[in-house]
């Protein structure tokens, strides 16, 4: 099997390069290669490469910056997913995507489902949701996984900033009422592997699982909680900081102005995924231990 890679250089790019060769052949891009503010030159791409799998990890996520860069969060979001998936159908490929919890408003007072209703409150989240409808009205065989709070060591990433915040201040502010999944990229790598290995094992009856899918380890917490948890960790595992667990305190989203709206609640049901592949979801508190370990031996710098 031969896998076209987008987007190699990124959180979920970087995962899938290490996990991608095991099911196959693997041709891995970055944004010198693929441009997708010039959506119009990726067939040319696919087309030389003639994968049996797209996979795209490339996006857009500077999410307060779109709101004033909204015309890039567009291109790279929606209108050159739409021209991946019109491709992938043209040549008979399968695509892999990766959408996000900011397709929806966060209103809903428990998790999220695949067929709920989409509301995006933020440029970023509009983007995605118009990626993820192409894809779907593009006839292509897709498996387009929906994760929330994706981090990897040596990217920035919420962790990552409260971990740097923590070796000056005694004190941090964090807010209290979003609440979500921290989800690993070597976790998303995994699953993808997972799903394109029960796909093959299919063959042609695999198309009946084409469709969407969320994607979230187990259990959920507050991003206050989650930034306790982090310090904590980092503590034990003999990084130099400033900052206790006690010295994070909570605040209200209102309290904490941003240029774009992010949903309250973020939490995915990932019932289907497990059904459709059987695929293993650990507890949150697993990779995000794992993820403090390598940080604090790598160092943040």
């Amino acid at each position: 099997m031969k896998f076209l890679l987008f987007g190699k250089d990124g959180q979920v790019g970087e995962a899938l390069q290490r996990a991608l060769p095991t099911a196959g052949e693997v041709v891995a891009l970055g944004r010198a290669e693929a441009d997708f503010e010039r959506p119009g030159e990726l067939p040319r791409l696919i087309a030389i490469h003639a994968p049996d799998v797209i996979v795209n990890a490339a996006a857009y996520t500077a999410v307060d910056k779109a709101e004033t860069d909204a015309n890039r969060a567009r291109l790279v979001n929606a209108e050159a997913v739409a021209t991946l998936a019109s491709a992938a159908h043209r040549l008979g490929a399968w695509l892999i995507h990766y959408s996000t919890d900011y397709v929806f408003d966060g209103t809903k007072p428990g998790p999220y489902l695949e067929t709920d209703e989409a509301s995006p409150l933020s440029v970023y989240g509009t983007t995605k949701h118009r990626g993820d409808l192409a894809i779907a009205a593009s006839g292509c065989r897709h498996l387009i996984f929906r994760v929330s709070w994706v981090y990897a060591t040596g990217h920035a990433n919420f962790g990552k900033t409260i971990l740097r915040l923590a070796r000056e201040r005694s004190t941090i502010s964090v807010v209290d009422d979003q609440v979500g999944a921290p989800t690993s990229a070597e976790l998303i790598a995994n699953v993808t592997v997972a799903a394109i290995n029960r796909l093959a094992s299919l063959g042609s009856d695999a198309e009946n699982l084409s469709g969407l899918y969320h994607l979230a380890p187990e259990g959920s917490l507050s991003r206050y909680e989650y930034a306790r948890f982090v310090v904590e960790e980092a503590r034990s595992a003999g990084m130099a900081m400033a900052l206790t667990p006690d010295g994070v305190m909570p605040i209200h989203s209102a309290e904490y102005a941003t240029a774009a709206r992010r949903p309250l609640n973020s939490r995915l049901a990932t019932n289907k995924l497990r059904a459709a592949f059987g695929v293993p979801l650990p507890p949150w508190q697993e990779d995000v231990r794992r993820w403090v370990a390598a940080t604090a031996e790598r160092g943040l710098d």
